[in-house]
């Protein structure tokens, strides 16, 4: 049964906190960092589509060789660095998204590295890079430095690879439910999910390769179709977390006792 106690501190203020049964302070389901990764993630994207296209559709889908009717759907990299606001509100959401990102990793490698150390560590490190590359493309943007952008951006992709094989791998070794069934199932989603990923990069290229070479009308907006699927795909990868995560319990504890010390 829960209690609560309260102390006075030396400086004359009153500390107040609820103990839990198993003396935990604040207890949390695991749950909430995958939907946090999920939500900030998907509204840094769709925020900055919707007010580029709400302020600045036709300067948004123009590219170097044509706009509009012929290219009528922005690309990522229009979309999240080209203007301000849509630019500024990417950046502050997908900064939102570091931190549960960072503890999906962390969590990732304590729960399974017991059981597959080499594999838990080599995907905590593949993620913590592509978490920076991913930092590469946001912050620099096609604007600021075209090279550096393309250069985070294919890093990012190429890091995604075994990144995805890694946690298909270690899903299924977590201790986070007993229930195998719900864990093969969400094995077999994450296949299809990475399967869908991979798919769209071939016709992403073509389709770039139709634009940059052949300067085939049209073929940017097709390329970016492909360019935001990829970005559905990432994201709900991550999000199939919240499945194991759900079953993983995160509490804040006293260091001995429940008694603050000075």
């Amino acid at each position: 049964m829960a209690g609560s106690q309260r102390h006075d501190s030396p400086g004359g203020f009153s500390r107040e906190f609820h103990l839990t049964t198993g003396g935990a302070i604040q207890k949390v389901t695991g749950w909430w960092i995958p939907f946090l990764h999920t939500v900030f993630a998907a509204s840094a994207f769709l925020g900055a589509l919707v007010i580029g296209w709400k302020l600045h559709y036709f300067k948004i889908v123009k590219n170097e060789h044509f706009g509009y009717p012929d290219e009528w759907f922005p690309s990522v990299s229009a979309t999240i660095g080209d203007r301000y606001p849509g630019r500024n509100v990417f950046q502050i959401l997908i900064a939102l998204t570091a931190p549960p990102r960072l503890f999906l990793h962390l969590f990732w490698y304590i729960l399974t590295v017991r059981v597959a150390p080499k594999r838990a560590q080599a995907f905590f490190w593949v993620g913590f890079l592509r978490t920076w590359t991913c930092g590469g493309w946001v912050y620099v943007t096609s604007g600021d430095d075209h090279d550096v952008h393309d250069v985070m951006m294919i890093s990012y992709m190429l890091l995604t690879v075994p990144y995805m094989l890694l946690l298909i791998k270690i899903g299924d070794l977590s201790p986070f439910t007993h229930n195998a069934d719900v864990l093969k199932l969400n094995k077999r989603r994450r296949k299809w999910v990475a399967l869908l990923f991979f798919g769209s990069i071939p016709p992403m290229i073509y389709f770039f390769i139709n634009h940059k070479v052949h300067r085939i009308a049209g073929a940017y907006t097709t390329y970016a179709f492909f360019e935001w699927a990829l970005i559905i795909f990432d994201i709900m990868f991550d999000s199939l977390a919240m499945v194991e995560f759900k079953a993983l319990d995160l509490a804040v504890l006293p260091a001995k006792s429940s008694e603050l010390r000075d």
